[in-house]
């Protein structure tokens, strides 16, 4: 039988509004020589399409996850000497642009969240609709698991997870069970805690909102990863790794990363001078310009195609100033 898994990048996932993304990067990636980094590469789709539409780009693709690394090598071969691959988290963005000799970039792309790799191969633990390991690592290779958090971490220390990070109003309850079934054995597999969760939880909570373990895996997941402090690292890098007229683009998937992309870009795009000034000096000028009025939504026919594509939220920026001296 042939699985999701077995399928060539290409054929395996559908890359989010990804015509969008171009249009919004192509401006900025014109030029000679330009220069793109997708600081979240997964199977390669947006990477090979910027690679396509702009033939004397080169691109930077950064990933935490080997696996991802090694079949989008396979499909951007194509591409020869135009692609850098490397294994890094996107916080690690400076670092990597050191590495390499590049002081600034024509563009940065960030596909947030979990990918369509991941969630379709059961042992990584991150789909709640199949029984696995809780593991939920995007890089296998380090890190605690999901099963170490449920495990060890303190009762209090759990539900601010599932609050902060799930947005769970039955975060407490959840936590409960979860306490109890651990004193009794550890959690080791997702269909154990689903099954923990949906016994946690009113019988109405049950009946809105989509499966009930979402916002739980959800709260782990960034928990094992951590996703929204790297995230918060990463953004201010993006915006001072930008060239004058380089462009930032970001996809994001829950209310959680979105409002930390909104408010990032609404800062560079504000002025900072004191209040009452009749003249504004250089130095206070927005160092960026928003490209989109607010988060722009996939449309209907994208998300008929491509479910997973629903809750994506795109906002995109173009460095206008540079930094004051």
């Amino acid at each position: 039988m042939t699985t999701s898994n077995d399928r060539p990048p290409g054929t395996r996932h559908r890359p989010v509004m990804l015509q969008r993304c171009v249009e919004l990067l192509g401006p900025a990636l014109r030029g000679p020589e330009s220069l793109v980094v997708d600081c979240t590469l997964g199977l390669g789709g947006h990477a090979d399409a910027l690679l396509t539409a702009f033939p004397g780009l080169r691109l930077v693709g950064l990933d935490r996850d080997p696996a991802a690394l090694t079949l989008a090598r396979e499909r951007l071969s194509g591409h020869g000497d135009r692609v850098t691959l490397v294994h890094a988290v996107y916080d690690e963005l400076p670092a990597v642009l050191a590495d390499l000799g590049v002081p600034r970039v024509a563009g940065v792309l960030f596909d947030l969240g979990v990918s369509s790799m991941q969630l379709d191969e059961a042992g990584r633990g991150f789909a709640y609709a199949q029984d696995a390991p809780l593991d939920m690592r995007m890089d296998p290779t380090t890190g605690i698991n999901a099963a170490d958090v449920l495990n060890t971490y303190a009762p209090g220390d759990l539900v601010r997870v599932l609050r902060g990070y799930g947005e769970e109003r039955f975060a407490s309850r959840i936590v409960e069970a979860v306490v109890a079934e651990r004193a009794r054995r550890p959690i080791t597999s997702s269909a154990r805690l689903v099954e923990l969760i949906r016994e946690a939880l009113p019988q109405a909570a049950m009946r809105t909102g989509g499966n009930p373990a979402k916002r739980t895996f959800q709260a782990l997941r960034i928990e094992v990863n951590g996703e929204l402090a790297t995230l918060e690292r990463a953004l201010p890098a993006a915006v001072a790794a930008l060239a004058l007229h380089g462009r930032l683009v970001v996809l994001s998937y829950h209310s959680l990363e979105d409002r930390m992309v909104k408010r990032v870009l609404a800062e560079g795009a504000a002025s900072t001078a004191p209040p009452g000034l009749p003249v504004v000096p250089e130095q206070y000028q927005p160092r960026l310009r928003l490209l989109t009025r607010g988060a722009e939504r996939p449309d209907e026919r994208e998300v008929a195609e491509n479910q997973r594509a629903a809750p994506a939220r795109l906002r995109a920026a173009e460095r206008i100033r540079e930094a004051p001296r």
